[in-house]
């Protein structure tokens, strides 16, 4: 075991030291405050130390897998997926232009020799007549009707020529959701639908999401399938970025939520991203005095990040909290694991909560089905919920849970967290994130 003891001006300072020469992996074995030099004691200048420690014997690494190249490679189900989307409306807009080219050609003709133009006629058929269209007869705005039915093409049978295209339902019509976005010919969904379906989005919601795709501009057409994706989620659900601090006040943010979902872990990550990365003054509140050990672990965290801890256990306690860090530019307030069902113990925590001007964040497990979802929503109702946060991503195999509750309950998401790691383990949820969660399962 390698231990070795870094100095800094500041403890951010001191922990970039550690992470620089002996790596992510290295372990805190104490952090601790002295005062140097100076005059009998005057003018010193206080320093931090940290003793961190790695075992230098670890396995190397595995050599990287040596690429060896193939006669053919198989395709991922991503890979079949947009090019099962792509390559008809490719084809069909090739047509189109080969068509119009045509017409155009002949067009020329007829102007310059009107014998060859007629002669032409009686051979081919009647000028600006292609593929037994009279394209001539035909007007501008339907034409270009005739090039935004070509966009809805999306995919051809394996095993024959045939190509399904999407049958998007009038606004009059009274087809059911199911027959109507979601469905082709064939009584078939699209490789999308398909892949929105397994990830449990419910049908109201998928069908939804693909008409929000279907009216994206022209210039988003040329995007990958999980760009559009992500545009259409972009449109449908609020994301809302980074935390915007105010100047003249701390922002406040209270995170509460049901038992086991990560509240504290994600209060440090938050901490961490603020302290740490952006430099901001922060401070943090723990109302969390029943569950064991819950206060030790902030204190750990605080302790290593440089930044106040507080306890609160009254509702006074806590409004004095705020008062002594109104100089903060974040306070962050961990509250207590509640059972939803547990209405006596979320209507005492409401009155805590009561009388600070806080925004509240409820953090949700990714794991959690979509009807306790529901109820979960429904019960921490009581506090006002601002924003959600989204637990526990890397524990699930399929995410459709969360766009449901978002498009459902139109609520406003604000951060993704991925693992138990401080403080990597945290995203600001955005919508191409999302996407590219939703279709996951299509690069296995």
């Amino acid at each position: 075991m390698l231990v070795k003891t870094f100095q800094a001006a500041t403890m951010a300072e001191a922990l970039r030291q550690v992470k620089a020469e002996l790596g992510p992996d290295a372990m805190i074995l104490s952090t601790k405050k002295e005062k140097q030099g100076g005059i009998l004691g005057f003018f010193s200048k206080q320093v931090v130390k940290v003793t961190a420690a790695i075992d230098p014997h670890r396995p190397p690494p595995p050599p990287p897998a040596v690429v060896r190249e193939r006669p053919e490679r198989e395709r991922t189900a991503k890979e079949e997926f947009e090019s099962s989307m792509l390559a008809p409306l490719a084809r069909e807009l090739r047509e189109l232009r080969e068509r119009v080219e045509q017409l155009s050609k002949r067009e020329e003709e007829q102007r310059q020799s009107q014998p060859e133009a007629a002669a032409a006629g009686d051979e081919n058929g009647k000028p600006g007549e292609v593929a037994g269209i009279n394209l001539n007869n035909i007007p501008r705005q339907d034409l270009e009707e005739i090039k935004k039915l070509l966009l809805n093409t999306l995919t051809r049978n394996q095993g024959g020529d045939a190509v399904q295209t999407v049958q998007w339902p009038d606004s009059g019509s009274d087809q059911s959701p199911k027959e109507g976005v979601a469905a082709v010919e064939g009584e078939q969904v699209t490789p999308l639908a398909k892949e929105l379906e397994r990830q449990g989005i419910d049908h109201d919601v998928m069908d939804k999401i693909i008409a929000t795709i279907n009216t994206l501009p022209a210039e988003q057409e040329e995007q990958s399938i999980s760009g559009r994706l992500g545009a259409a989620f972009g449109r449908l659900i609020k994301f809302t970025g980074m935390l915007r601090l105010k100047k003249n006040a701390p922002r406040i943010i209270a995170l509460v939520g049901p038992t086991g979902v990560g509240k504290t872990t994600t209060t440090a990550k938050l901490a961490a991203m603020y302290a740490l990365n952006r430099g901001n003054k922060v401070a943090l509140v723990t109302m969390d005095i029943f569950r064991v050990g819950a206060v030790e672990q902030l204190k750990t965290y605080t302790k290593i990040m440089g930044i106040p801890l507080e306890v609160a256990s009254t509702p006074k306690e806590l409004e004095r909290a705020v008062e002594r860090h109104a100089d903060c530019d974040l306070i962050l307030v961990d509250t207590a694991g509640r059972s939803h069902k547990d209405t006596e113990k979320l209507d005492e925590m409401k009155v805590f909560l009561e009388g600070i001007q806080s925004d509240i964040y409820l953090c949700l497990s990714a794991t959690t089905k979509d009807r306790e979802l529901e109820e979960i929503l429904k019960r921490f109702s009581i506090f006002e919920v601002s924003k959600v946060v989204f637990t526990k991503l890397d524990e699930c195999e399929s995410f459709g849970c969360i766009v449901n509750l978002l498009l459902k309950a139109n609520l406003q998401i604000a951060y993704f967290t991925t693992g138990q790691r401080v403080p990597e383990d945290i995203e600001v949820a955005t919508s191409d994130k999302l996407a590219e969660l939703i279709l996951k399962g299509a690069e296995a």
